[in-house]
């Protein structure tokens, strides 16, 4: 137990880095590194995914709750907007996990491959929606809570991914939208953690020191650091080329995909 604590406080570190560098959640980098971690231990493998992504859920409570107070101090959180899309969230996240359950190690591993290449491809072509467009009527903000909660509860994130350009799109400036997004992931991860830790009770051959899916030890390594690095990780943003080191991680992001898939 003691090397995968020091295994995901090291991945914590990374992970922190990464999201207060680029703005985007941990979860992309933690679930497949958390996959390969379980693989290597001899966790069931029909358990593997199941429980990189529940664990990965619980890690991002502390970031978000960091997240906001840092955003709020500085006026860019819009609460009202946080409030409109929280239900849909909430209603998602649920849904999300419950078929997440559904699906076997290698359909959850398809869906998570798939999904960190279309990141991968967002950030190697630097894609982003273009603002000033019509606002979309307030009834769309629970279909995207609904869409942002599932897929996010099914591959492990905090949303920022899906959640930021749904913002931008419906006339939305960057900063409101990051900092909204940050709010978003709180639902997501409490909702997540709840609804793995419930779903996984009374599940067969679950490690010792597992609540539900989650996976304690890597949750406690991951949370100690990466609250620590992420600030670091916002100050290097403002120092380094971001575009480029962007298409670096893109690269990144593809190459844990292929691996995911054929691993």
């Amino acid at each position: 137990m003691l090397d995968i604590i020091i295994a995901s406080a090291c991945l914590g570190l990374v992970a922190g880095l990464l999201a207060g560098l680029f703005g985007i959640g941990g979860g992309l980098v933690i679930v497949p590194v958390l996959a390969f971690v379980f693989t290597a231990h001899g966790f069931p493998s029909e358990l593997i995914m199941m429980m990189a992504i529940a664990t990965s859920l619980a890690t991002i409570i502390l970031t978000a709750l960091s997240s906001i107070y840092t955003h709020h101090r500085l006026g860019a959180v819009l609460w009202q907007k946080v409030f409109k899309l929280s239900p849909g969230i909430i209603v998602g996240t649920a849904i999300g996990a419950f078929l997440a359950k559904q699906l076997s190690t290698d359909g959850l591993k398809l869906l998570l491959g798939v999904f960190l290449v279309y990141v991968g491809l967002q950030m190697a072509l630097q894609f982003q929606p273009k603002q000033g467009r019509k606002a979309l009527a307030g009834f769309w903000d629970f279909f995207a809570g609904n869409v942002i909660g599932l897929l996010s509860a099914m591959v492990g994130i905090g949303g920022g991914t899906l959640t930021v350009p749904y913002l931008l799109y419906n006339q939305l400036p960057m900063r409101n939208a990051v900092a909204i997004s940050s709010a978003c992931g709180l639902p997501i991860a409490i909702i997540g953690t709840l609804s793995y830790t419930w779903l996984g009770q009374n599940t067969p051959n679950l490690p010792s020191w597992s609540l539900g899916y989650i996976y304690l030890p890597a949750v406690l390594g991951i949370s100690l650091t990466s609250i620590f690095t992420a600030p670091v990780g916002a100050w290097l943003a403002n120092k380094l080329p971001a575009k480029q080191l962007k298409r670096y991680f893109s690269i990144l992001l593809l190459v844990m995909a292929v691996k995911l898939l054929i691993y």
